[in-house]
């Protein structure tokens, strides 16, 4: 910290090496999480700016592939969220989505990764400040657990962070 406390690390303020800062997707349901993160933003609650939401119409239609696929291209962390249990506006989706999640938690404990790293959460559109904490709880668990090294280059490889961008090369091997 620096000796006023401001908050930012001494090694960083002096332009030492910068500070690990996680990546996190967030899979929103359309009618709950995603409206939930929407009130959070016009309520201006605080939370990291490190999270890039994904809008889907049922957190049940978040397949595991999609939830391995953002491990695979430099996600540290993956939120599903989705309404609560008895309000899901497409019956039961939020059944399907829980059991796909602690399968996948399951999986990847298996694979030696921490299953913290994927969290699923119920917030409903009325919870734009469970929203921001969740995304806060998340967050510092991440950096915690600190960055997922499945041997990615963070630096050349940005596809979660805002240069966005789908990867591949475009020109062709070696191009």
């Amino acid at each position: 910290m620096t000796a006023d406390g401001a908050g930012v690390p001494e090694a960083a303020a002096a332009g030492g090496p910068k500070a690990f800062e996680p990546r996190l997707l967030a899979f929103c349901c359309n009618w709950c999480a995603y409206a939930g993160a929407d009130l959070a933003g016009v309520s201006r609650v605080q939370y990291p700016t490190n999270v890039r939401i994904v809008r889907v119409m049922c957190s049940g239609r978040v397949d595991p592939v999609h939830i391995i696929s953002a491990f695979r291209k430099g996600a540290d962390g993956v939120l599903v969220a989705g309404c609560h249990p008895g309000d899901c506006h497409y019956i039961n989706g939020n059944d399907s989505t829980k059991v796909r999640v602690m399968f996948l938690k399951g999986l990847l404990e298996k694979a030696g990764l921490d299953p913290e790293r994927l969290r699923l959460e119920w917030v409903a559109g009325s919870e734009g400040a469970k929203f921001g904490t969740v995304i806060m709880e998340m967050v510092d668990t991440l950096r915690r657990l600190g960055p997922l090294d499945l041997g990615l280059d963070r630096e050349a490889d940005d596809r979660i962070g805002n240069k966005g961008g789908g990867g591949g090369n475009a020109g062709g091997e070696g191009a």
